[in-house]
């Protein structure tokens, strides 16, 4: 289990996110805080793995508290969750070792995309002793995959960034014999599973790839594709 703090002194806000966190499997949340003062205090004294950190406090300033994590050798993990879209502000946060940045406001499927990528880094790294390099490529490529490159100019229509459509259709193109799911594609692949699924339904809507859909006795229905070309 993954134990995660909430930073964030909007209580509104500080409820929706621990929302989000409690639909996600595998996350606990461990405390939710409006200050940093408690959030050192409870560091202290409990676990947390994760810190979902909010920039604008009152007084207060979350990368001012991410310095703090770093010059402390807290081994723990950050993703920002602010309104703050600034380039040098951004930059700053991946400087001292954020993992994710969200920009308020945000759907709960771009939520569940950071913390579902994370987990998968987690444990993925965790369980091995020592990591190869094109095992660890999978979980350094995919952070830079699923920001889908914004600029516009890499996109075959908006969402579809080509260079990500690229490595998802090397893995694709092999499936000419059989049927996989995204969650298989996203193996090979190194892109997260949500982001393959979407890619994979425009490769549909080309005539690029079958789809099929197969209904077990228990679970949720399993959307499988295929190379057509």
């Amino acid at each position: 289990m993954i134990h995660v703090m909430i930073l964030e002194d909007d209580p509104m806000v500080r409820e929706i996110n621990s929302r989000f966190l409690g639909k996600l499997p595998d996350f606990k949340l461990a405390k939710a805080v409006p200050s940093i003062k408690e959030a050192q205090e409870f560091l202290f004294k409990s676990r947390v793995d994760l810190i979902l950190l909010d920039i604008y406090l009152p007084k207060e300033n979350g990368i001012d508290f991410l310095k703090w994590l770093r010059k402390e050798e807290f081994e723990t993990d950050v993703i920002l969750i602010t309104a703050d879209k600034t380039s040098n502000m951004i930059q700053e946060a991946f400087r001292y070792g954020a993992v994710d940045y969200l920009i308020k406001p945000f759907t709960f499927n771009r939520f569940k995309e950071a913390l579902d990528n994370y987990k998968e880094r987690y444990y993925g790294i965790k369980k091995l002793d020592t990591i190869e390099q094109n095992e660890l490529d999978k979980y350094i490529i995919k952070n830079a995959l699923n920001n889908e490159h914004d600029n516009s100019d890499n996109d075959l229509e908006k969402g579809i960034n080509k260079y990500t459509y690229k490595i998802i259709w090397k893995e694709v193109e092999k499936l000419v014999d059989e049927y996989k799911t995204a969650e298989e594609i996203s193996e090979k692949s190194g892109v997260a599973r949500v982001t393959v699924r979407k890619y994979l339904e425009f490769m549909l809507k080309e005539g690029k790839v079958d789809k099929i859909i197969e209904y077990g006795k228990v679970g949720r229905p399993q959307h499988k594709y295929k190379n057509l070309t």
